[in-house]
């Protein structure tokens, strides 16, 4: 990079920073941060959506899956993903709509504690906030990785400096400046993209490489849509896995359908995001399924193909441009997660240890959101440190396995939940399918893995702990029903239309104290 390269990467900086502090002065109270108070536009609400999705992770972990198997990297990630928002269009983002503007809540996890009770509500948000810190690490690690290849930064100093600028934009102005920085990086991105497009059909003979390029010998086997350990078995895995996490099972991304101002609204946002996962990774991905053609990775994996492709490609500010695209991935879904997890920690996990937070005014409140989002950006840049020591492995491994392994436990009884048809699954169905799942993921990643020669599957690692949830919440459900009235109450609010959608009903109302019952399994502390 030179110095027109860092004016490019400098001032995308300052316009970050720019939006938080103009988004401040939208944010009155808790409802605000979190749900930006209903008053977000579909097409909004759409496009960031689409865009908390993504990370660097991309050009690193799915750039070596590109550069190793071709379109196999499309076919069995953007694809499923794409295809699961489609189907959760109708099914599931009017339902986490209703959350905000039937039942006044800013967290997606803040019903379960009339779904279930507080011990299942308590024991989804601290699993979930534990396995986002991994999550989010793993995105500045790769983020800071590609720095590292342009600069010459340390990934320590890249880390930093990432974390750092998104905490002040996404602190200061909550959900509504981390929707509108990601329209401005999916601009930035879009421009990036097409770049780096037209950077190789000029290198492969121009548009007629699109389809001419595949007979080279470097590039055998790239046409082929599932290869080497994503098989079609994974893909139908990562199929079921995406469609819960990416319609609100991983929480961030329930938040955009909360955001908008009704059900109706939500689904447009949703169809939106749905097509942009269809048509734009395409874009994003020839480029790295033709670069053996192009570089020689200096990576086992590959992980840095699109790196050396950007340094030889691309002129000096342009590449700058790319690199801020780099940014803007992972800025717009780690942000989106840090959002996310405040709103669980304060609206969720602090009033059931604590009278004062049972008690905050919306000032305190919006205090506690932004310290809370602070205290997860810096412990989410710690991990990041560690990403590659032999516990986690690599970048990849987390993103892939860690997260979509761990990702069904947490969210089967918070997405099913919504659903009219598993109503008699109460807290002893979440509760045990959440805990089965967890320790089905430990058992095929570890005792058993290890015990077998070459270890155990990929798709079967990240799809059983999902598939035993699964089957336990819906047996437990019919062998132990524990619907009642106010549960079925709770369900008929969520799940029909009329009577009240609309953002007049924005404002986040403070949590009902905790049933007597429920108090007495988490401990009360001041």
């Amino acid at each position: 990079m030179n110095n027109l390269d860092w004016a490019v990467l400098i001032a995308y900086f300052g316009v970050m920073i720019a939006i938080g502090v103009w988004s401040h002065k939208r944010i009155d109270d808790v409802g605000d941060y979190f749900t930006a108070g209903g008053k977000m536009p579909w097409w909004l609400a759409g496009i960031s959506h689409h865009m908390s999705g993504y990370s660097a992770v991309m050009f690193t972990g799915y750039a070596g899956i590109a550069y190793k198997y071709g379109v196999t990297s499309y076919v069995t990630w953007s694809f499923p993903i794409a295809i699961g928002i489609a189907i959760g269009a109708n099914l599931f983002a009017p339902r986490i709509s209703r959350l905000r503007s039937r039942l006044h809540v800013a967290s997606p996890l803040e019903y379960l504690k009339n779904r279930y009770n507080l011990t299942t509500q308590q024991a989804l948000a601290w699993s979930g906030v534990l396995l986002k810190i991994v999550d989010v690490g793993a995105k500045w690690a790769a983020i800071a990785t590609l720095l590292s290849v342009f600069t010459g930064v340390t990934i320590t100093q890249g880390i930093v400096i990432t974390g750092a600028i998104t905490a002040v934009y996404c602190t200061v102005g909550g959900l509504w400046a981390d929707a509108l920085t990601e329209l401005g990086q999916f601009v930035i991105q879009l421009l990036a993209g097409l770049a780096m497009l037209v950077a190789a059909l000029s290198k492969i003979g121009g548009i007629s490489g699109i389809w001419n390029v595949w007979d080279d010998p470097k590039l055998q086997g790239h046409t082929s849509g599932t290869a080497g350990p994503y098989t079609l078995i994974f893909l139908l895995a990562y199929l079921f896995i995406k469609t819960f996490e990416y319609n609100g099972g991983m929480w961030n991304q329930a938040q955009r359908y909360m955001a908008t101002a009704n059900a109706k609204e939500a689904v447009r946002s949703a169809r939106l995001s749905a097509a942009l996962w269809f048509v734009w990774p395409l874009v994003l991905f020839f480029p790295m399924w033709v670069s053996p053609l192009l570089v020689t990775a200096k990576k086992p994996d590959g992980s840095d193909s699109y790196g050396l492709m950007v340094e030889q490609l691309l002129p000096h500010g342009l590449l700058g441009l790319v690199v801020v695209g780099f940014f803007s991935h992972t800025m717009a879904m780690c942000s989106s997660d840090a959002n996310a997890i405040a709103a669980v920690v304060t609206r969720d996990i602090a009033p059931a240890f604590s009278k004062t937070a049972r008690a905050w005014t919306q000032r305190a409140g919006l205090i506690a959101a932004r310290l809370t989002t602070l205290a997860f950006l810096g412990l989410s840049m710690a991990i990041a440190t560690q990403v590659n020591s032999p516990t986690f492995k690599d970048i990849i491994t987390i993103v892939i396995k860690w997260v979509a392994g761990l990702m069904g436990p947490i969210a089967i009884p918070f997405m099913l939940g919504l659903l009219r048809p598993f109503r008699k699954s109460g807290p002893t169905a979440a509760l045990t399918s959440w805990a089965m799942g967890l320790l089905a993921f430990y058992l095929l990643n570890y005792p058993v893995n290890d015990a077998i020669d070459g270890g155990v599957n990929l798709e079967y690692q990240i799809s059983v702990p999902l598939a035993v949830s699964l089957v336990l919440y819906i047996v437990i459900g019919f062998i132990k029903p524990e619907d009642t009235p106010e549960r079925d109450a709770l369900l008929e609010k969520i799940n029909t239309d009329g009577g009240g959608d609309g953002g007049s009903a924005a404002a986040a109302a403070v949590p009902e104290p905790a049933k007597p019952q429920d108090t007495a399994a988490v401990p009360a502390n001041d």
